[in-house]
């Protein structure tokens, strides 16, 4: 099984939507076993994305066979997602 880290910068919207939010982007992935889920909380952004200035971080490790192509493309087009890094680790 393949490692990967996946990175979010989400919008400033309600905690219950975040939480949706993440829920979906799981559920997206498919079929992986997350080793770590980590809230990294809201910090002030160097530069305005969308036009905001605050975004909250989720860091999000996991191993899995493979991953779906279409996975990253979804991501991009969420309108709550400021920005995404996937990398695969090992």
């Amino acid at each position: 099984m393949r490692k990967y880290e996946l990175v979010l910068v989400l919008n400033s919207i309600s905690e219950k939507d975040r939480k949706a939010l993440i829920e979906t982007i799981k559920k997206m992935l498919g079929d992986v076993k997350f080793l770590e889920e980590n809230d990294w909380g809201s910090k002030a952004l160097k530069y305005k994305i969308k036009g905001q200035s605050l975004g909250f971080y989720y860091d999000f490790i996991f191993e899995t066979d493979k991953i779906d192509a279409g996975v990253e493309k979804k991501i991009i087009n969420m309108d709550n997602v400021l920005r995404h890094l996937m990398i695969r680790q090992k």
